[in-house]
């Protein structure tokens, strides 16, 4: 009998949250896909934001921030494909691309090392993609909370970003899917919307369950 590394168990049954399970192996450059992962920042802010005062420090008042460019499989994604770096002086090319200056490092290690790409190209991809994303005006941080639904929240992204399906987005709820706390866009590798995988949209759907969730105000 095969014995299955607990390394790669773990990667296995963990995952992202929301989102797909990870892969023990990964190679550069061979993926399916592109998950540009957008987090709502007040949601991160309001459980983590006495431990992350780079991002939700007094003042900060930010809506959606890149969480990061993944590559993905129809099913899982790869990790950590080498041990590359990201250079101090690349970092200082693309400021205030993420909204804490630990997610360079983190983002690059986990997925960018997986994308076949330079640090530079993938951070150059990152801050495009991200861009290419027209943010609706009800999300343009709001100054009081708001409910809205599953539903409501892909037409209000479809109207801003012609061209954009309904299956090319894929929101993630937290506490249970009672607030927002992400929204993830897929793109095929050059650069275009597409659907999002079967298991990506099905995740989604679990995660925001509920028939409405709140979206929480700037700060």
């Amino acid at each position: 009998m095969k014995r299955f590394p607990i390394a790669a168990f773990l990667l296995t049954i963990l995952g992202i949250p929301g989102i797909a399970v990870a892969q023990s192996q990964g190679k550069p450059g061979k993926f399916d896909f592109y998950v540009l992962a957008m987090s709502w920042s007040p949601d991160y802010c309001a459980n983590k934001g006495d431990r992350d005062k780079q991002q939700c420090g007094s003042g900060k008042k930010l809506g959606f921030v890149l969480h990061g460019l993944w590559p993905q499989y129809q099913k899982g994604y790869p990790v950590n494909c080498t041990t590359e770096k990201m250079p101090e002086a690349v970092k200082q090319q693309f400021p205030n691309l993420f909204p804490s200056p630990k997610l360079y490092d983190h983002e690059w290690e986990k997925h960018g090392t997986c994308t076949g790409e330079t640090p530079q190209q993938y951070l150059t991809r990152s801050k495009q993609v991200k861009n290419s994303v027209a943010i609706p005006p009800a999300y343009n941080k709001p100054s009081k909370p708001f409910r809205t639904t599953l539903n409501d929240l892909k037409q209000s992204f479809a109207n801003a970003n012609p061209g954009l399906s309904a299956d090319s987005l894929a929101p993630s709820c937290s506490d249970s899917g009672r607030f927002l706390q992400e929204v993830l866009f897929c793109f095929s590798k050059d650069g275009k919307l597409i659907p999002c995988s079967p298991e990506i949209l099905k995740r989604s759907g679990k995660s925001c369950a509920q028939a409405n969730f709140l979206v929480r105000n700037i700060r």
